[in-house]
């Protein structure tokens, strides 16, 4: 198992971390600040696993968009069009990603509040 020292990386809709990853797996925990979104995106090379930790929103898979609570789970396989989307008090997020291809290039977006399509 290779341990991944703790790096927060800033983005314009909070943060996130690397907790821990290994053959063909990487968790992160994702902080949403409140209001803000995640671009709405794809990945070609990996599935991922949401699990809400704190905090409240939306998570839209596809075309339908689920309530986020603490507890509330998704799963968002290969190819699936996904966002998640904080509430007032903001989103924390445990995602485990799980694919041949783990890194921030595998990803394709459609519709982004800060203008990176």
């Amino acid at each position: 198992m290779e341990t991944i020292p703790k790096m927060r990386v800033e983005r314009p809709w909070g943060w996130y971390e690397t907790i821990t990853s290994g053959e063909g797996y990487l968790v992160k925990r994702l902080w949403l600040a409140p209001g803000k979104r995640i671009s709405l995106q794809r990945h070609r090379h990996r599935c991922e696993h949401w699990v809400v930790v704190n905090g409240t929103g939306a998570l839209t898979l596809e075309d339908t968009t689920f309530e986020a609570q603490k507890g509330t789970t998704l799963f968002v396989p290969e190819g699936a069009r996904h966002r998640a989307e904080a509430g007032s008090e903001g989103l924390e997020i445990v995602e485990v990603q799980r694919g041949e291809e783990l890194s921030e290039a595998d990803i394709e977006r459609f519709e982004d509040d800060f203008g990176r399509i």
